[in-house]
């Protein structure tokens, strides 16, 4: 990894592999890795979705192929990685965002609710840290963790703890793989995605709350986690491992 003055904030001529990289914030990752010049890898347990997102990064000129992946299962994700380095190359990056969420309180909800989100969103970080960073020489791997980590959410348990965990993976994977791969995790605050739901659309309470709470009285959208994510997978970053870096448009929730 470079760590001459000036490196710079650039993927192009990497290989990335983005899990969870067909909707949301993962497929603005993959998109905008390949629009600056990395091969990548985009997945998810949906084989249509995977070509579909396949098909647009060979349009960005991305070299690339369609896997589909589950984190829930270990021989899932090495089949991933071994695919990934005969058919494109060795891997550079790596980006787990693959996520879902329990709208429950605790009350209320289910073992198997609780089990998903930490089974996707917790266990399979550790699942693609283990099994890619068995094979990265060299790199980065950025996790997408939440915001949630640090608050009070209603009828968010099982996230929020997933989101906890992944933060202290993160830091504890970090020193694992130094100094060879970095480990970072960006952790987005309100994002309009497709998981986020009916309570970020304009006009709804809970938005104008959040609006009111940001500095920059709106939400994100995934392309805004895109910069991060050059720059932690860049060899500007060379130095940055074991992060959380919050983007988040400044959110105070103070006032929770």
């Amino acid at each position: 990894m470079g760590t001459e003055t000036g490196a710079p904030v650039s993927v192009d001529g990497k290989t990335a592999v983005v899990i969870g990289g067909t909707r949301g914030i993962g497929r603005a990752i993959a998109l905008g890795f390949a629009e600056n010049g990395a091969d990548v890898v985009a997945t998810s347990r949906s084989q249509d979705a995977v070509e579909d997102v396949t098909a647009e990064l060979r349009e960005r000129g991305a070299t690339t192929t369609a896997v589909t992946c589950d984190v829930t299962d270990t021989e899932s994700i090495e089949a991933l990685r071994d695919a990934t380095i005969e058919e494109v190359g060795d891997v550079d990056i790596l980006v787990n965002s693959a996520g879902t969420v329990a709208q429950s309180a605790v009350t209320e909800m289910s073992d198997e609710e609780w089990q998903r989100d930490i089974d996707v969103c917790l266990t399979g970080v550790f699942r693609a840290c283990r099994a890619f960073g068995r094979a990265m020489d060299d790199g980065s791997i950025i996790n997408i963790s939440s915001m949630s980590a640090d608050q009070a959410r209603e009828e968010r348990a099982a996230y929020c703890a997933a989101k906890s965990g992944v933060n202290g993976l993160t830091r504890a994977v970090s020193a694992d793989l130094a100094p060879d791969v970095r480990v970072n995790a960006i952790a987005p605050g309100f994002v309009k995605t497709e998981m986020a739901g009916p309570k970020l659309e304009a006009g709804s309470a809970f938005r104008e709350t959040v609006d009111e709470r940001t500095p920059m009285s709106r939400v994100a959208t995934p392309d805004e986690m895109v910069g991060t994510a050059i720059y932690l997978a860049s060899d500007a970053a060379s130095f940055t491992t074991g992060e959380i870096v919050t983007v988040d448009g400044g959110y105070d929730d103070s006032a929770q």
